[in-house]
């Protein structure tokens, strides 16, 4: 990317970033207290401020004391939810396209003590290992022009929803009950198809993918997706009855034909391009039927310099869908990645004080608005040329591999 950064482009950014705090108090605060409040906590989500709580956030917008801060989240009266629908609309009006894709994946921030809202031992992805922490299923919106969160959730452990004494203790709404993540992300899905978000695909890690709920909602809404799953997904065999995935493999490993495989690349990565070698595989997925006019694909991504490292992805999607395209899908949940860390690492996301369940909500919420101005802020960059990376996937390979629906798996 070639970019001229004047004095004047950056404080054009400035007034931008004005005019978006502005906009987006207007119908959340009744008073202007709370308004500018709100404006500065998210001014210095964005600087250079070594640890996000509120003290050091409060100092660097000159406040003497965190109070304002503390009582925005604490106890002013406004809704997160509304702030989280502009976000969204604030997303979707700079970066929206038709073929967008919504990304689920969770985050962590662990924490000490049993206090904080949700918090308990639970898997971290972070350090790979059971922590004391928060579990934040969250979604990201990403197109060819940027990508940003859109939506979120806390995850409430059964341990927490079944004890009315610690969810009264931490202001747990008493209609909020047990869901599991993917149940979450089908809640958000949901919530994205009643606000019109425009998509084309949806994409998740395993841990999603593995679900068979989660599948069933995408059947049923006609949602297609590009999922990562098991070893161990059930499939029909081709001469009937059951198998897992892993099976499919070994019969493509067992024919040891290079031409099963074509190297692409599926996304840009931190030393560039993201080349893997890719099979893909027409299945049926056991006791799961497509939407009509939508066909099941097995998507397996081979590393190159460990051939021996596989990933496997299910595709559910238009009959006569190229396979570049689900490639490319595949390679956008990476996108999400990069919002969790930067988000987590430079913007605050989980570098709050508070322990209860709405000031959890408008920390995170506020937290998003942030990403979602650096994206639409980079995406209006002069002669920016970093979108079209998404786009370029096919780059020294035929350009019509996949044109139409891989052929199913044939007996030997």
């Amino acid at each position: 990317m070639t970019c001229s950064f004047t004095y004047d482009l950056v404080v054009s950014w400035d007034a931008e970033l004005s005019a978006l705090t502005e906009r987006i108090a207007g119908p959340l605060f009744t008073r202007p207290e709370p308004r500018q409040s709100f404006a500065d906590l998210v001014r210095a989500l964005l600087a250079d401020v070594p640890r996000k709580n509120s003290w050091q956030l409060a100092d660097h917008v000159g406040h003497r004391k965190a109070y304002r801060l503390e009582w925005l989240l604490n106890g002013a009266k406004w809704d997160a939810d509304t702030l989280r629908d502009e976000v969204r609309t604030y997303v979707v009006e700079h970066l929206g396209r038709p073929d967008g894709v919504l990304i689920a994946d969770d985050t962590q921030a662990i924490k000490k003590g049993d206090k904080s809202v949700g918090v308990a031992p639970q898997y971290c992805g972070a350090s790979g290992q059971v922590e004391n922490c928060q579990v934040m299923p969250m979604l990201t919106y990403a197109s060819a022009v940027g990508h940003a969160f859109i939506n979120r959730r806390l995850y409430l452990p059964e341990r927490w929803a079944d004890e009315a004494g610690r969810r009264k203790e931490a202001g747990v709404p008493e209609q909020v009950g047990f869901r599991t993540k993917p149940h979450q992300v089908i809640d958000m899905l949901t919530e994205e198809l009643a606000a019109g978000t425009p998509f084309r695909y949806f994409a998740a890690d395993s841990g999603y993918g593995r679900d068979p709920g989660l599948r069933a909602f995408c059947h049923e809404q006609e949602i297609a997706y590009v999922m990562a799953v098991p070893v161990d997904l059930p499939l029909i065999a081709v001469r009937g009855g059951g198998e897992p995935l892993g099976h499919v493999l070994d019969r493509l490993l067992a024919c040891g034909t290079p031409a099963l495989w074509e190297r692409r690349s599926c996304a840009d990565g931190t030393k560039g391009r993201r080349f893997y070698d890719w099979a893909a595989v027409a299945v049926s997925v056991k006791d799961q039927l497509p939407a009509p006019g939508l066909a099941h694909t097995v998507l397996i991504r081979r590393s190159i310099s460990d051939p021996g490292e596989m990933e496997f992805f299910l595709a559910h999607a238009p009959t006569g869908t190229a396979v570049t395209e689900l490639i490319n899908a595949a390679g956008m949940r990476w996108k999400i990645e990069e919002n969790n860390e930067q988000g987590k690492d430079l913007l605050g996301l989980t570098q709050y004080q508070v322990r209860k369940w709405t000031p959890w909500h408008r920390h995170v919420t506020t937290a998003m608005l942030a990403p979602a101005f650096l994206a639409v802020t980079r995406a209006r960059l002069p002669d920016d040329t970093a979108a079209d990376a998404t786009a370029a996937c096919a780059i020294d390979q035929p350009n019509d591999w996949g044109k139409d629906h891989p052929p199913r798996e044939k007996t030997s």
